[in-house]
């Protein structure tokens, strides 16, 4: 084993960074970057972003799937028959 284990990088918040005061749920390209393939919102932990902004954009999402500009979840799509349905 590895005698020196590098600490992991200190994500930052992206949104601080670039100084954004408004978090658009128009904007449904920057909201798709903060969720899962199912439609899910990411943690921070993941994605890096402060509280505020995690509040934020949690809102943005939630009045972004209100209009239907982005789904609430996406069928799941499986090779698995049920075959107890039948």
């Amino acid at each position: 084993m590895a005698e020196y284990v590098r600490p992991p990088r200190r994500k930052y918040c992206q949104f601080c960074k670039d100084d954004v005061k408004l978090i658009d749920y128009k904007e449904t390209q920057l909201l798709r970057k903060y969720m899962t393939d199912r439609g899910k919102i990411k943690p921070r932990r993941v994605t890096g972003v402060c509280t505020q902004h995690q509040h934020a954009l949690a809102m943005a999402i939630k009045r972004a799937r209100e209009m239907a500009l982005v789904p609430y979840t996406v069928p799941v799509v499986s090779g698995r028959v049920d075959r107890r349905s039948h």
